[in-house]
């Protein structure tokens, strides 16, 4: 977690000038008629609380404030993947199978470079939820999976970096972040230290 945000400090203070000091783009210069982006992508997540590989789809949308700095919301959802858990009720263990899936809300600015591969650094915030259900044992539950519950909304951070290579107006992206989980506790707290889960996307989008 501090070296990636370290990583995104040192990103920010190296293209922060150059985004502000250089001239703008002449008109009719493709980089002037570029207004924004849109996307679609494959997610993956590694949710560290239980080492489970989750895969799901997104979208993303970006305006560009300037040719350096482009705003943008995205979502995901990752599909229900199985967990299997030991459960103590009424005095019996019961060995129960659980599903897990998530959703990523998230908005936040990206600062990138110019030209065919260009790369960039962000921050994002926004909140993740989560779905777990399964089977229930005698006396048990079923919709919980250590500290997460189902219907949990966990507030989020996201800082990142990546690469995209462009072609004309489309482009193929890939990038790769610490997704900071604040898990919810109890209804009304959350705890005080975030979780790191690596986070990573890849897919192709257009420029508009």
């Amino acid at each position: 977690m501090n070296r990636l945000a370290l990583l995104f400090a040192a990103m920010l203070l190296v293209a922060a000038p150059l985004s502000w000091g250089q001239i703008s783009p002449p008109p009719g210069s493709e980089q002037h008629r570029e207004h924004g982006n849109m996307g679609v992508f494959l997610d993956y997540t590694r949710f560290q609380p239980q080492s489970l590989n989750l895969l799901g789809l997104g979208g993303r949308i970006g305006f560009n404030v300037q040719r350096h700095v482009v705003l943008e919301a995205e979502m995901a959802y990752d599909f229900s993947r199985p967990v299997t858990q030991n459960l103590s009720s009424g005095g019996a263990n019961n060995t129960i199978t659980t599903d897990v899936r998530m959703w990523h809300a998230l908005f936040g600015p990206k600062i990138q470079t110019t030209g065919k591969i260009r790369y960039f650094g962000f921050f994002k915030a926004g909140i993740v939820n989560f779905g777990v259900s399964g089977p229930t044992p005698a006396g048990g539950v079923n919709n919980q999976l250590g500290n997460v519950l189902n219907g949990n909304i966990d507030k989020v951070y996201y800082p990142g970096g990546g690469v995209e290579f462009k072609i004309g107006r489309v482009t193929m992206r890939a990038e790769a972040g610490d997704e900071l989980i604040y898990y919810e506790s109890t209804p009304t707290s959350f705890t005080t230290s975030p979780h790191g889960n690596l986070r990573a996307t890849i897919g192709p989008q257009i420029h508009f």
